[in-house]
């Protein structure tokens, strides 16, 4: 007997499932779906991407269902285009058997009409992004009140991505639903916030530990000044022959300027980021899915809910502000069972970062050298040499040629032979790390003491004036009256700021958000660059004001206080902030 059927499943569900070669439950399938199959108990799921949380949900969801009834009966609500089509797919193979049941995925991109005309026809299961979703809504397109089942899926991503208050405006409006079930890989005050207002006495499974890391992944990191991280990059992705990744950076610009460069280099790799197109960002997921891209390089907003099998390297461009998107980063690899790997790049002021990963994740992270140019060669060298040697040639006419090969080589010795292919394979590694430096960042003796948060932990008396006052280490402090009131978040200021003065992330130290204003770091040659490109600027019908921070350390909430103009509107609403779906 299948095991799947043992946890109560109906005939044709199992029958699928046995199809698609699925003998045995994972364990968030193996402890959720006997709650969920009995359709009235609130569930909060929590798991990592890729130990089969659909599975999860969609075969209790399905075996709740009535085909008979044309009309939504289950709403699953998700972050992005992509994981909606995931998810829509893995139910039409989980109902493959099941006779009258129908799922429609809706979603930014698309035609809204079409999206509109399969509703009407009627259909069981709708899968939806936030966007299109309220989109529907408004235009009377879909009809909630009869949802029984409304399943959150990937509810911290949702929250990231800023769809707060639209998940509550669905929760609202699904008046008469029997249950909510919520899954998520990390808990965090907002997800946990959901569960309290929405939810009755949930039965909560956690697969691991809470806010943990995929046991599966191996996570890395390697320090290197800021001017040497694409070298970095570079070197890594040379070092780790075979790589099938994905790179994440900040910014968009990021993005794309390390993409072309890594292009112009001859690497298989392409972009994904919020300015493309529908259609290019599904021309780039299939070139990614069907390997023929090695490398895929995107933004955490872009890449959010990218699902794509046998991915053996996430990089780390940067460190994410946002450590829990670390997680989200890391659990692109080491999905389903198999092994990842992990690699950071980060700058020595950040290493206080990797110690506040390792308490979130629970798993340990390894300091590695940066490979030296010899070391490189050294790798792609033997992979080389064992591809070779695997090499299949039982197929093909190669035995025709043979003679002439013999006869072409005759007076050429085997050791010759292998120099001639090795200097044809490996001529330009050799040339462009013939003099490679060393980038390993060379650590100070306070560089290696242990730090908490940046600031040495039997120093707690000076803890707030060490973390910016840093003009003796080359950092100037700036005072900007934006701050969280203004609907910003530490990512989207970050590349709100750079977008305004076209620098480098590299420049930037600590920032450090609050409710109405801001203090950044950034170092003393580009200080004036930054103040002259936003101060006196228009921003949201009020003009920003960023100038250098005087003498000591003063508290961001001291000023902008009541009709002071640097404090703006307490009560504005977000206008900037990660982009959300085409509608």
């Amino acid at each position: 007997m299948n095991a799947f059927e043992a946890l109560g499943l109906n005939e044709n569900i199992v029958k699928a499932v046995t199809d698609l070669g699925f003998t045995a439950p994972t364990p968030i399938q193996e402890q959720a779906i006997p709650v969920l199959i009995s359709g009235t108990q609130d569930f909060v799921g929590l798991a990592q991407t890729g130990t089969g949380k659909t599975a999860a949900f969609g075969l209790p969801l399905l075996h709740l269902i009535d085909p008979a009834e044309k009309y939504p009966q289950a709403l699953i609500v998700c972050p992005t285009r992509e994981l909606c089509l995931q998810i829509t797919n893995d139910l039409t193979d989980f109902r493959k058997h099941t006779k009258g049941m129908a799922v429609e995925a809706v979603y930014g991109g698309a035609s809204i009409v079409m999206q509109i005309r399969n509703l009407k026809k009627g259909v069981q299961v709708v899968v939806a992004t936030p966007g299109r979703l309220i989109d529907l809504i408004e235009r009377k397109a879909i009809d909630l009140q009869k949802v029984k089942y409304v399943v959150l899926d990937e509810a911290d991503e949702m929250l990231n991505m800023g769809f707060r208050e639209d998940i509550d405006f669905v929760l609202k409006n699904t008046v008469n639903r029997e249950s909510i079930w919520l899954f998520s890989a990390t808990m965090p005050a907002e997800v946990r916030a959901i569960s309290k207002n929405f939810m009755t006495s949930p039965k909560e499974i956690t697969v691991g530990k809470k806010n943990s890391g995929n046991v599966n992944i191996d996570h890395q990191f390697f320090v290197a000044p800021a001017h040497s991280r694409y070298e970095t990059l570079k070197r890594l992705i040379d070092f780790n022959p075979g790589m099938y990744g994905i790179i994440f950076t900040r910014t968009k610009a990021d993005a794309q300027d390390v993409c072309e460069r890594l292009a112009k280099s001859g690497y298989e790799i392409e972009a994904l980021h919020g300015d493309l197109s529908q259609q290019q960002r599904d021309r780039v997921m299939a070139r990614f899915r069907t390997k023929a891209l090695q490398l895929l390089i995107a933004t955490d907003v872009a890449a959010r809910g990218i699902d794509v099998d046998g991915i053996t390297h996430v990089i780390n461009y940067e460190l994410p502000d946002d450590m829990e998107v670390y997680t989200h980063r890391s659990g692109r690899t080491g999905r389903a069972g198999k092994t990842g790997i992990c690699l950071s790049i980060c700058h020595s002021r950040e290493t206080f970062k990797i110690r506040s990963l390792e308490k979130m994740t629970n798993a340990q992270f390894h300091k590695l050298d940066i490979p030296s140019g010899k070391d490189v060669c050294r790798k792609q060298f033997f992979h080389f040499m064992d591809k070779l040697i695997q090499t299949d040639i039982s197929h093909g006419d190669y035995e025709t040629y043979l003679p002439d090969l013999m006869e072409k080589f005759a007076d050429v010795s085997k050791e010759e032979v292998l120099q001639r292919v090795a200097a044809l394979e490996f001529d330009h590694f050799l040339k462009y790390y013939e003099n490679a430096e060393d980038l390993n960042a060379k650590d100070s003796g306070r560089n290696r003491e242990r730090f908490d948060g940046g600031i040495r932990k039997d120093d707690s008396s000076r803890k707030e004036r060490s973390s910016f006052n840093r003009r003796d280490n080359g950092y100037t402090r700036l005072f900007v009256n934006l701050g969280t009131k203004d609907g910003f978040y530490k990512a989207s200021f970050l590349q709100f700021i750079l977008d305004e003065s076209n620098l480098k992330k590299e420049v930037l130290g600590k920032i450090d958000m609050r409710d109405m204003n801001t203090w950044v770091e950034i170092d003393n040659a580009n200080a004036s660059t930054m103040i002259k490109s936003l101060d006196g600027k228009r921003y949201n019908n009020r003009t920003i004001r960023m100038n250098e921070a005087d003498g000591g350390f003063k508290r961001p909430t001291d000023e902008g206080r009541g009709n002071n103009p640097v404090g703006g509107n307490r009560d504005r609403k977000r206008t900037y902030g990660p982009p959300r779906e085409r509608r």
